[in-house]
C-alpha cells in the first residue's frame, strides 16, 4: 500500500472484527477521534491529515484533494516560519519549553 492510500479495514487484537464492522462509518469516526484526542494521539491526526487528499481523490473529489494540499502546505509553511516577527515572539515560550525537554537538539 502506497504511503498516501488509505488504510484497509484490520482485525483489531481481542475485539471482533464484526463489533467494529457493524458501525456506521459516522460512529466509527467519533469513535477513533474521541479517543484520540482523550489520549493526546497527535500521530492519529496526522496519519489523517496526510491520507485525507488521498481518500478525497479516491472518492472522486479532486478539488477538494487539491484545495487541501495546498492548505496543507501553508500550514508546513507557516510552521517554518513560526519563528519571525510577533507570531515567533508569542510562541518564543513553546520554543524554550521544546528544547528545555530535548536538551541536545
Amino acid at each position: 500500500m502506497a504511503e498516501d492510500e488509505p488504510a484497509r479495514p484490520q482485525k483489531q487484537p481481542g475485539r471482533p472484527a464484526d463489533e467494529l464492522e457493524r458501525l456506521s462509518t459516522s460512529e466509527l469516526h467519533d469513535r477513533a477521534l474521541r479517543h484520540a484526542e482523550r489520549h493526546l494521539d497527535v500521530g492519529f491526526f496526522w496519519s489523517l491529515l496526510k491520507l485525507i487528499p488521498a481518500a478525497e481523490r479516491v472518492s472522486g473529489d479532486e478539488g477538494e484533494s487539491d484545495y487541501d494540499i495546498q492548505f496543507s502546505k501553508g500550514l508546513i509553511l507557516d510552521a517554518l516560519r513560526s519563528g519571525r516577527g510577533e507570531l515567533g515572539e508569542a510562541l518564543r515560550p513553546v520554543f524554550i519549553d521544546y528544547l528545555r525537554k530535548h536538551p541536545g537538539a
